[in-house]
């Protein structure tokens, strides 16, 4: 038995519950009610005063609960909690403030050790169920033991334990949900812990006994209520708080950023709370933003030493939503930090990212009712890309399987959808698919927008209000009626981007492409000139910035001063070269197209001299606004904040000789440490001299530093004006850089020649090392090239294993239509595909690889080659060829190029022939289209017969060599030996030679031995019916005795024949 004195009263327990409470919520986060489950008052045995009472309860806890937060209760004198002595003075003296009376009498009968643990597993149990009552009343009397009044925080990374615990609290709960106001609804949907402590530990009530903020009478701290008016504004959004030197994580969103960013988590007053340094906060929210998420940054707007002058020294730092970051929207300082720029010219080292990326917005027009129920819809769309500004839009009319617009989210690849709230189910499926198919960190973000802002008249006026609101901007742009005048689902789409990238400029539209021969002038001037002209621009070009990024991002303001000097320095160093080359320009460069751009180039770069004279360089590149601008007579503001404080200074100065005085040291100086300015440094033993009224900032063993009372005054006067100087230099920056993008469109126009310029002198470096042709261009339907190359594979197989030229020659008037057979990897595949990129080449103005070239204008490339099946989809792989050969159908015309390889290969023989000999005939005589038609089947060549002007017949030329051992029948059969040509030649190749690739890819020889005897009996069969077929055929003409016994004898030799082969 324990010496100790057994408490008078059960009820003594009650009085420091509450501040039992306060002190251990910190380690402990509440988990349901617990109902009364005691006896009448004497009927259930109490605990004895013994100390070995508390020992099986401090055994038999969770592993997770330290035996040291064990607290006794019923004892007059309480246990110290171990390393906790202030918060046991705290609970102590909340214990004597309550001074509730004791109603309970305590027993201080021991029980039997098996109703002690019998209780103690009961209080265990207990604990997995209760939740503080916030609304208990006074006069009600706590008989439950405080043990079993608290549940152990679970650790934050174990987010299923917490989610199964909210969804265990949120019924345990409902019976202890007391009234509430109207503001207290909207704070629980903030409450970090979720909506099981919506009504017991996040409100505060009459009868609540936690304490409250005494400023605010509310039981959130002052910065929580900060944030949770932040969050109300964007309540999608993950905010990153600045708080000092350090970012915080709040709520639901620390907890989003502790799974996500690997970071730990824990309860901080009312809130979950995670940190993450200053410094790294771009690391932190481009892992953030890559995983989908909408970020948020919070910046203080106010500095220490402001503050302690204002009129609201007393209140918290006022703080303000300063950057929103998507996928789409990853531009500013805070996400794209540059490294020290020793040489702005050098930017082998500048962190950049070079992926596009688009925002893309979507807007269905369902208003025909027939198309509808079809799965047809017309569609139009508008994408973004905030980081260069640039701009594109299309619409069209797309089936049920939306290939269209599947086609163009793959070629744009935006990393963010914006869609409406409903869209059609096929429209639903697609993007599904398209956002499900990637990784998590590559998957499209999708952001959704109500309909309202999708519909016509809403849009409509939107947009105007936009672009009419500044005409200066529509200057040099698309017109406005240019714009208005768009597809209706093109202006719904620009209203719903508008609206979600208001900061954005939408006017710059893309340029109109420049005509295909003077681009081919252009390119020919690079190639044949031998001026030193071209060699000087080319290297001008080299090694520069992303400079079409960098514009974007000093355009919004969101650059750093070392991004906007590199940028300028670039774009003047450009301007003073090509302002230099101007006289061997015009002297020296006949292209039109040429001559145009460079000559434009200086001058509409000419305004960045101005700006770029105003800033001094080391400023720009360490990023010290305070002395960023070399002339301050544009720059008043500062001027008079540096006038200020050179004034405060000075006085300090002359201070110094009063120091002097007093401590009669003609050669005291002012010292630095740690950032504490003009401090007075005595030795220890002459401390004695120091005047009483001085303030002593620090000490080491040997010396004291001090500042006198003038210093102390001024020093933060100092401070002050320093810290106001920043914000002033801020703001002229943000004006500076206003200045800046009013040349924004001109700039723009000068990177845009600039990159013409550089695409010219790659294609014609190219052209020269491939010994490319120029092609001639004509509107007529005509594709004829001579000897023409692959531009791939004739680069990769180089000079040893040289290419095998093949020429195409097909037109609109004459044989517009080439059947292409021959055997297994013959070539047949690659000479299609050299002959559409030729095509592609010619009409963007490049030189091709062949010895001559006529292209006609094409409006499209269609093309259906290879074989894969679309298991998410749930479509085969003859699904999918005859999927994108129906959507050939229906978007070719008469000025397409069409490209078919092995159509209905993927079915059976019969089944096979009969689409592909359908589908062509349809592009022979309906579309009208030129058309390259790859197939095994030698029934559909037979359309040449029907169509002579229109088709001909091709194949792969090859060379057969047969073993002479095949003559005796006796032998085993083995695979011809067939070596390929890769020569386009006319006529039809009977055979495919398919067991030739079967030896190429060594199968074994007994197989291909079966094979070929197998092959040999079915290919006798076949002629055999042929023959017979003829045979009979001429019995029909027979029309005497003679004949028809001639016939007769015929036939029966064939048969004796045929019957010696079955043998």
């Amino acid at each position: 038995m324990s010496g100790r004195k057994p408490a008078s009263s059960r009820s003594a327990a009650a009085g420091p519950a509450p501040a039992r409470q306060e002190v251990l919520s910190r380690f402990f986060q509440s988990t349901g009610n617990l109902k009364s489950t005691t006896s009448p008052t004497g009927a259930v045995p109490k605990a004895g005063p013994d100390s070995d009472s508390a020992a099986p309860l401090a055994s038999t806890l969770p592993p997770q609960l330290p035996p040291h937060v064990v607290v006794e209760i019923g004892r007059s004198k309480k246990r110290p909690l171990e390393n906790d002595g202030p918060v046991q003075k705290k609970a102590k003296k909340v214990q004597e403030k309550e001074g509730r009376s004791d109603s309970v009498t305590s027993g201080n009968v021991e029980p039997k050790k098996g109703l002690r643990m019998k209780t103690v597993l009961k209080s265990l149990e207990k604990l997995k169920e209760f939740c503080c009552d916030s609304a208990l009343p006074q006069n009600r009397v706590q008989t439950e033991p405080p043990q079993e009044r608290y549940a152990v925080l679970p650790k934050c990374t174990d987010f299923d334990d917490i989610s199964r615990l909210r969804a265990k609290n949120a019924v345990s709960s409902e019976d202890s949900k007391s009234q509430i106001s109207q503001k207290d609804k909207t704070l629980f949907d903030l409450s970090p812990s979720g909506s099981s402590q919506k009504g017991n530990d996040n409100l505060q009530t009459t009868s609540d006994p936690k304490p409250s903020n005494k400023r605010t009478k509310s039981i959130y701290t002052p910065l929580e209520l900060q944030y949770i008016e932040l969050k109300q504004q964007q309540k999608d959004a993950i905010l990153c708080v600045e708080c000092g030197y350090k970012y915080r994580f709040f709520g639901e969103d620390a907890e989003v950023a502790a799974r996500e960013l690997n970071i730990y988590c824990h309860l901080d007053h009312n809130f979950m709370t995670a940190s993450i340094p200053t410094h790294r906060l771009f690391v932190h929210v481009r892992r953030l933003v890559a995983k989908g998420y909408k970020v948020g940054v919070v910046k203080q707007t106010e500095t220490a030493a402001l503050k302690a002058i204002g009129d609201n020294k007393s209140s918290l730092f006022s703080r303000k939503l300063t950057a929103l970051y998507t996928k789409s929207t990853l531009i500013g300082e805070d996400v794209n930090p540059l490294v020290k720029l020793d040489d702005a010219i050098n930017v082998d080292e500048i962190v950049t990212d070079n992926s596009t990326n688009f925002l893309l917005c979507i807007c269905e027009d369902q208003e025909n009712v027939k198309d509808k129920k079809k799965g047809n819809i017309f569609i139009g769309m508008v994408g973004v890309q905030p980081a260069t500004g640039e701009v594109v839009f299309d619409s069209f009319q797309d089936s049920a399987s939306r290939l269209e617009l599947e086609t163009r989210i793959l070629c744009l690849q935006p990393v963010e959808l914006l869609l409406p709230s409903h869209l059609s189910e096929q429209t639903e499926m697609l993007i599904h698919r398209t956002t499900a198919a990637r990784v998590r960190d590559d998957r499209i973000r999708v952001e959704r927008m109500d309909n309202v802002y999708f519909e016509y008249s809403h849009a409509f006026q939107a947009v105007t209000e936009f672009y009419a609101k500044d005409v200066v901007d529509i200057q040099g742009s698309q017109s406005f009626s240019g714009i208005i005048n768009l597809e209706k689902t093109v202006i719904c789409s620009l209203a719903a981007i508008i609206r979600y990238l208001k900061e954005f400029n939408l006017e710059k539209v893309l340029s109109k492409p420049k005509e295909i021969n003077a681009r081919l002038d252009a390119v020919s001037e690079v190639l044949h000139s031998e001026s030193s002209v071209f060699g000087q621009i080319e290297n001008h070009l080299r090694k520069l910035p992303d400079i079409e990024r960098g514009l974007c991002s000093i355009y919004h303001k969101k650059c750093s001063t070392q991004e906007f000097f590199l940028i300028v320095k670039t774009l003047y160093h450009l301007k003073s070269e090509f302002q230099a080359l101007i006289p061997a320009v015009n002297s020296h460069v006949r292209s039109d197209l040429l001559q145009t751009f460079i000559l434009e180039i200086p001058e509409l770069l000419s305004p960045v001299e101005r700006f770029l004279k105003l800033l001094n360089e080391q400023a720009a590149k360490s990023g010290d606004k305070t002395e960023l601008f070399k002339d301050l007579s544009d720059f008043p503001l500062i001027k008079k904040r540096k006038d200020e404080i050179q004034e405060v200074t000075h006085r300090i100065q002359i201070h110094l000789q009063d120091i002097r005085k007093i401590l009669k040291n003609p050669s005291a100086q002012y010292v630095t440490v740690s950032g504490q300015e003009f401090m007075i440094e005595i030795k220890n033993s002459a401390v004695s001299c120091i005047p009483t009224d001085w303030v002593k900032v620090g000490s080491t063993k040997a010396v004291s530093r001090f500042h006198s009372p003038f210093i102390v005054e001024n020093y933060r006067r100092l401070n002050q004006l320093r810290e106001q100087l920043v914000l002033d230099c801020s703001a002229e920056w943000l004006d500076f850089l206003e200045d800046f993008s009013e040349h924004y469109h001109s700039l723009c126009k000068a990177v845009h020649h600039l990159a013409t310029v550089d695409c010219i002198f790659s294609l014609a470096k190219v052209a020269k090392q491939g010994n490319y042709c120029r092609p001639t261009l004509q509107e007529e339907r005509k594709i004829m090239i001579k000897n023409g190359r692959h531009p791939v594979i004739d680069v990769l197989l180089g000079e040893q294993d040289q290419y095998v030229p093949n020429s195409t020659n097909l037109s609109g008037d004459s044989e517009r239509v080439m059947i292409i057979t021959g055997p297994n990897m013959g070539g047949k595949s690659s000479y299609i595909k050299q002959v559409a990129l030729i095509t592609i080449m010619a009409q963007i103005g490049s030189y091709v690889p062949a010895e001559e070239a006529t292209i006609g204008i094409v409006d499209g490339i269609f093309t259906r080659m290879g074989a894969a099946d679309n298991i998410y989809k749930g479509q085969s792989t003859f699904m999918e060829e005859l999927t994108d050969t129906a959507e050939i159908i229906r978007q070719a015309t008469s000025q397409s190029l069409v490209i078919l390889d092995e159509l209905g290969r993927g079915t059976s023989t019969h089944d096979g022939i009969a689409i592909a000999y359908a589908t062509l005939e349809h592009f022979i005589k309906d579309v009208k289209s030129l058309t390259l038609f790859v197939t095994h089947y030698p029934p559909v060549c037979e359309l040449e017969k029907s169509y002579l002007q229109q088709v001909g017949n091709y194949h792969m030329g090859f060379l057969v060599n047969e073993d002479e051992s095949k003559e005796d029948p006796g032998e085993e059969q083995v695979p011809d030996f067939v070596t390929f040509l890769y020569q386009i030649t006319r006529g039809i190749a009977a055979r495919s030679y398919g067991l030739n690739v079967a030896k190429l890819a060594d199968v074994p020889e007994e197989i291909l031995k079966k094979a070929a005897s197998k092959s040999k009996e079915l290919e006798g069969l076949v002629n055999m019916k042929r023959k017979r077929l003829k045979c009979f055929a001429k019995l029909w003409v027979i029309n005497d005795a003679k004949g028809l016994q001639k016939w007769r004898d015929e036939f029966d030799v064939e048969e004796i024949q045929a019957s010696h082969l079955d043998e």
